[in-house]
């Protein structure tokens, strides 16, 4: 494994970029951020501790910069096609916050020309290195024959810039913060969704969705009961996966674990809170360094991304089933 640290591009310094970029300095002594994209190039890196970092007002000149070796988007899911578009004719290694995309057909263009280019992608849906979901992960064959997987996801609202819909394509709360439980679905069963049924409160692009509940089955034929909402109280973030043997119940704000059996026997564990943005940086570089697959692929982030597309076309009929 190389000594030399890897030189990070970020493309997003925003609130959530802000994130990464003090992960990358101040945590990961096996990188060294070298440059960041912003809209408004002249407000610079507000991070002393990065030391001389490059700011570039668009995404092409940052990953042209031979300093940057890997690139990080941050960015509003409409930006990531273009992206990485740019990152694949580099063949710079590229990490992207979810929603990888907008919509299925974009998320497929970006895994295929990935793929084809041996360029190594990653989609950062976090939720995945929760302690409490991993321990979920962990225990789940104690609950027997799969039944039924519950997902509960409430955010509350937040103040955005008047376009801020925009770079979501008009969606909202399912593509959002929803897409964390689409993907924990697929993670928690090893199963892809065969079909679902969906309701929202709004359909985009009339105006984005607040409120979700859908219906999805799996290949295997378990059911999943999905409730996202943006709603001005506690967060909430639940995943109970209930099989023929008890149930396994994950709270990740609360960063509690149980295990139910079925004769009511509970074992619990609590954990400090999870620096899920941190681990998903060193597991990105790991990929990186060795060259070994990433433990959450592009085409993961595209899945995600086509049963949320699933979940729309199906509250745009009110309902109706969608098989994928």
């Amino acid at each position: 494994m190389s000594t030399k640290p890897i030189g990070l591009g970020l493309i997003g310094v925003g609130r959530h970029g802000m994130r990464y970029a003090r992960h990358i300095v101040e945590d990961l002594p096996g990188a060294v951020l070298k440059a960041v994209s912003r809209q408004h190039p002249q407000r610079g890196l507000d991070l002393p501790s990065a030391g001389l970092v490059r700011v570039y007002g668009d995404a092409q000149s940052l990953i042209d910069d031979p300093s940057v070796e890997a690139v990080i988007a941050v960015t509003p899911p409409v930006c990531s096609p273009d992206i990485c578009r740019s990152a694949v004719r580099a063949r710079k290694p590229l990490l992207v916050e979810k929603p990888l995309a907008v919509s299925a057909s974009d998320a497929r263009t970006m895994v295929t020309a990935a793929r084809q280019a041996g360029v190594p992608l990653m989609t950062a849906q976090t939720m995945r290195f929760d302690a409490a979901i991993q321990e979920l992960y962990a225990q789940r064959e104690r609950i027997g024959r799969p039944e039924l997987l519950l997902l509960t996801s409430h955010v509350e609202p937040k103040k955005t810039a008047p376009d801020h819909a925009d770079g979501y394509g008009k969606r909202g709360a399912l593509l959002e913060i929803g897409v964390h439980v689409l993907d924990l679905i697929r993670f928690v069963t090893g199963e892809e969704v065969k079909e679902v049924s969906c309701h929202m409160d709004h359909i985009p692009p009339t105006a984005p969705e607040i409120v979700v509940s859908a219906r999805l089955v799996t290949q295997g034929g378990v059911v999943c009961l999905l409730d996202v909402a943006r709603l001005p109280d506690e967060r909430v973030g639940v995943v109970e996966w209930i099989g023929s043997q008890g149930r396994v119940v994950a709270d990740w704000p609360q960063g509690r674990f149980r295990w139910i059996n079925s004769a009511g026997k509970i074992e619990e564990k609590e954990f400090p809170p999870s620096k899920t943005v941190l681990s998903t940086l060193r597991a990105f570089l790991q990929g990186v360094e060795e060259g070994t697959p990433m433990p959450i692929t592009g085409e993961d982030g595209c899945r995600a991304v086509e049963i949320a597309d699933a979940c729309y076309r199906s509250a745009e009929a009110g309902g109706a089933l969608i098989v994928l």
